[in-house]
């Protein structure tokens, strides 16, 4: 009898919880890997893109990366391109909070990408 390939179950990525003031949950992960702290870490590849835009691309970036669920009105997101999509339609406020909260959490976790 064969012996099949186990497949190594990774452990999931340690995490912190944040809670805004009406009581939505962002679950952020501490740890990214080398490369991906390198890619973050890189200037925009184009001198056509304006602070703005890398400055916008960048905080996406990072919200891309770094959210693992994001629980609003009680109802959790997880999937990746869920939780992208509900961060572009975030009103301003909800974007300034979560700006706020990625930037206390590099303090915190991920001092190189502050």
């Amino acid at each position: 009898m064969a012996k099949r390939k186990q497949r190594r179950r990774r452990e999931p990525p340690a995490t912190s919880e944040y809670t805004d003031p009406e009581g939505n949950v962002l679950v952020l992960r501490q740890e990214l890997s080398p490369g991906t702290i390198r890619k973050l870490a890189e200037r925009p590849a184009s001198d056509a893109a304006s602070l703005d835009d890398a400055w916008a691309r960048r905080e996406e970036h990072l919200f891309e990366r770094l959210a693992v669920r994001w629980t609003i009105a009680g109802m959790p997101i997880e999937d990746q391109r869920t939780l992208l999509g509900r961060y572009r339609m975030g009103s301003a406020e909800e974007r300034r909070w979560i700006r706020e909260t990625i930037g206390e959490h590099l303090e915190r976790f991920l001092p190189e990408l502050s």
